[in-house]
């Protein structure tokens, strides 16, 4: 490594996006933490990812909740908390500080006010970046996992596999047991319509005929989504000749993982769910809608079907990629 263990009692890990991004560099954290098992790893994240940290808490430590930067579009900067912010993390010590949010030419400059004594990450040419070694050109290639397993590389630390993981606890058993659906493992499909913004957002029709087919076939269909994305659901299933199990805003994220990991199948847009589903291996259907997805789509392809809308906006192949998902899950 290139920084001794003995010397990096405190890591500061800078990402604060949102939860698809979050745990596609989970394999990086991994063995971050192998490398450091007794050092102090905590998150710097958006305030949804307090949660996030206790999720996965065999890798992080402590939370520190980020209160927005001029440039990043995640969250309004407020110039008070920034401050006060600022102070909090300089308070921390920490003696290495990570950024894994980006390629760096907006955020490089603000980890260097953290104070630590060595700050690594992504840099691109031509924006500012420590010469300390510890910086590598961001990869703007390749898959988001792989990323960040190269830039632990770059700091020789080994690689702890590629593989995506989403712990699931009793609670969250508990939560989903609670709602009482009507439904029998691997006996149900997940379709999940919803997506952050309208651009990558597939019709609601496609959706609602995709689970018609799999209700026509012997399955259930259950809907799931947030509170946020009602009217999207809402929409699916008014589109729908058969009635599906509408979850949408009664699931707690874990009992959607518990969802997502006995369904016999996901279908949805290139979201967070997507990449649980390839956490579980529960096959799935993803329809990416920007135009990444040698990025963002699941690795395994033989289990995951992810389709480029922007490319190809057949809806016959996504069909098609269904029935063959569905005859395969029937054995």
């Amino acid at each position: 490594m290139k920084l001794a263990s003995d010397k990096i009692k405190k890591i500061a890990i800078f990402r604060a996006l949102q939860l698809g991004d979050m745990l596609c560099a989970i394999p990086g954290v991994r063995a971050l933490r192998h490398a450091y098992p007794n050092a102090a790893i905590v998150l710097i994240g958006l305030p949804w990812a307090k949660s996030f940290t206790q999720r996965f808490s065999r890798y992080f430590d402590d939370f520190i909740e980020f209160p927005g930067y001029p440039g990043l579009p995640e969250q309004p900067l407020n110039p008070g908390a920034f401050t006060a912010f600022l102070a909090k993390v300089q308070a921390y010590e920490f003696d290495l500080a990570i950024q894994i949010q980006g390629n760096g030419t907006i955020v490089n400059p603000m980890i260097e006010l953290f104070g630590a004594a060595y700050t690594a990450g992504f840099s691109t040419h031509g924006h500012y970046a420590p010469d300390n070694g510890l910086f590598m050109p961001y990869p703007d290639y390749g898959p988001e996992v792989e990323r960040h397993i190269l830039l632990m590389q770059h700091l020789g630390i080994n690689a702890r596999g590629s593989e995506l993981e989403f712990p699931l606890t009793t609670k969250d058993y508990d939560s989903l047991d609670a709602l009482e659906l009507d439904i029998t493992p691997k006996r149900y499909v997940c379709v999940h319509p919803g997506s952050r913004g309208q651009w990558r957002q597939w019709p609601t029709k496609y959706f609602a005929s995709l689970a018609d087919y799999c209700i026509e076939q012997g399955y259930k269909a259950v809907i799931t989504g947030t509170t946020d994305e009602l009217e999207i659901v809402e929409s699916v299933i008014s589109h729908m000749r058969n009635t599906p199990i509408n979850a949408a805003g009664r699931t707690s994220m874990g009992g959607a993982g518990v969802l997502i990991q006995n369904a016999a199948m996901l279908i949805s847009n290139c979201t967070g769910v997507s990449h649980i589903a390839a956490a579980f291996k529960t096959p799935s259907i993803v329809i990416s809608m920007d135009g990444e997805p040698h990025r963002w789509g699941p690795a395994d392809k033989r289990v995951h079907r992810t389709i480029n809308w922007l490319e190809a906006p057949d809806f016959h192949s996504v069909f098609r990629e269904t029935v063959e998902m569905v005859s395969l899950a029937a054995g």
